[in-house]
């Protein structure tokens, strides 16, 4: 099985749809994703991933899955002693993160004092048992870390969604504490992140990423990656703080 991440083209988050930039990236995305042999296309209902979606889906004559469960994370909010108000659980300041510990550790972070008093716990196994359902209905089943191949196959399933959404699903078939990715890991608008199965043993497959946050179909066209879900290189630069 091959599984394919996209995040939405570039936000225009005021009326949640896309800038005129983002929906050449989404006319982009498809040029890429036409080329694929796409078993099930799953979309976030949002209406920035929906548009995103929709140039892939016209062009193949195909219908998509919306899910509720892939709209963005940033529903799960945390409390943080530096803002006056809870906000999304990712994009921590450097020096807060600095002294969690246990922030980085597979089962640990679920621990750490603002994750644990939050919606987050409860929220993140939420979006596992969604992403570990679809995926037992394409002949994949959780098995502790890894998954029985049920009915192995070489399909290739599409889920477009949004970032700190992606940064869940790849913790859940890594193994890991979302906050790698969170933290340390920034996929662009249209960004395509690639993962395979390997059944090294037969009967049992895991899930290895052989590409993260891909936007050679924008380079191809010329077409500079956006900015958007980044921070600034250098704190005095005159970009997003």
């Amino acid at each position: 099985m091959k599984i394919l991440i996209v995040r939405h083209g570039e936000p225009n988050y005021e009326i949640d749809g896309l800038t005129e930039r983002g929906k050449t990236e989404a006319e982009l995305l498809a040029d890429r994703l036409c080329k694929e042999n796409i078993a099930k296309l799953y979309c976030s209902t949002l209406g920035r991933a929906r548009l995103t979606a929709e140039p892939t889906l016209k062009r193949l004559g195909i219908s998509a899955g919306y899910c509720e469960w892939l709209r963005e994370f940033s529903y799960a909010e945390v409390t943080l002693p530096y803002l006056a108000e809870p906000d999304c659980a990712w994009d921590l300041l450097p020096s807060f993160a600095e002294k969690q510990n246990g922030l980085y550790s597979t089962t640990d972070w679920l621990e750490v004092e603002h994750i644990k008093n939050s919606s987050v716990p409860e929220a993140y196994r939420a979006v596992c048992r969604e992403l570990d359902a679809t995926l037992a209905r394409h002949g994949y089943e959780r098995d502790g870390r890894y998954y029985k191949a049920i009915k192995p196959n070489h399909d290739t399933l599409v889920f477009v969604c949004h970032f700190g959404l992606e940064s869940v699903l790849l913790s859940h078939l890594m193994n890991c504490s979302p906050y790698t990715l969170w933290q340390h890991t920034c996929a662009a608008p249209t960004s395509v992140t690639t993962v395979y199965t390997e059944e090294r043993e037969e009967g049992l497959a895991h899930f290895r990423v052989a590409s993260f946050g891909d936007v050679s179909h924008l380079y191809s066209a010329g077409v500079e990656p956006s900015f958007a879900a980044r921070f600034c290189e250098c704190f005095t630069d005159d970009t997003r703080h």
